[in-house]
């Protein structure tokens, strides 16, 4: 028995400095063919967002919003510090409605995820029972990502990040996208219970599946995607791979 379909909102985590791109702009507002990273990933939700889409901001927090608002229609939630992804998601927390059913996690940083694949995640997440379902590609080299840890019947266990993965683990070449579709009920009660006892002393969304698999509410993986889609902007290098990408789709 599949979950009645219903509302969905999107949050796009966009308050990171960027530290390794060495330039003082904040990350997402670098731009690929005269258009900024994070209005790629504005486009894209926009085609599965029934309800709100919210912009999770930090490092330079009015560029960013004056960057989306002459382009896109978005709400605004600011994280004054930046103390992992899970506090990210959770500074919007307030911003969400109570009509939304699901609400869809993604980076401001990865402009080449596209509307289908993000709405074949919404479709999967709908017809599972699953609290959480998570994008996961597989990479010949997995190194510095998230693994994905399954159990028999392929269903997800845990992420481990790279710095708290031991040998066996990172020897996983499934690795999390970065892009969840979440139950809203069960996303914020979860991150209630989310702590920082990591190799980062981050509060890490990730730590969501293992919340999921401990209640029972069950955790799900859509695998498969294109590997190009998620590549997340990071250095000046991967900003250049990703323009050839785009310059190579629109030829």
């Amino acid at each position: 028995m599949s979950k009645t379909s219903g509302k969905t909102a999107v949050i796009i985590l966009a308050a990171g400095k960027g530290t390794r791109m060495k330039s003082e702009k904040a990350k997402v507002l670098h731009e690929v063919e005269g258009r900024t990273l994070v209005d790629y990933v504005m486009e894209s939700s926009e085609s599965i967002a029934s309800d709100d889409i919210v912009v999770v901001v930090g490092h330079q927090a009015e560029a960013v919003m004056a960057s989306v608002q002459g382009h896109r229609r978005a709400l605004f939630a600011l994280q004054k510090e930046q103390l992992g992804t899970g506090h990210a998601v959770m500074s919007a927390r307030s911003l969400i409605g109570e009509e939304t059913s699901q609400v869809v996690i993604l980076c401001g940083d990865v402009p080449l995820i596209k509307p289908e694949t993000l709405k074949a995640l919404v479709a999967t997440h709908e017809a599972s029972l699953a609290a959480v379902t998570v994008l996961a590609v597989t990479l010949d080299d997995p190194t510095g990502y998230g693994r994905m840890v399954v159990g028999d019947k392929g269903e997800l266990l845990r992420i481990v990040e790279e710095k708290d993965a031991d040998v066996s683990e990172k020897a996983i070449q499934q690795i999390n996208s970065g892009i969840y579709c979440v139950d809203t009920e069960f996303l914020f009660s979860a991150l209630d219970r989310v702590k920082s006892d990591n190799a980062q002393g981050e509060y890490y969304l990730t730590d969501i599946v293992e919340i999921a698999v401990s209640d029972g509410a069950g955790a799900g993986v859509l695998s498969g995607g294109i590997p190009e889609e998620v590549t997340g902007v990071n250095t000046v290098n991967d900003l250049e791979r990703v323009r050839q990408m785009v310059q190579g789709q629109l030829q």
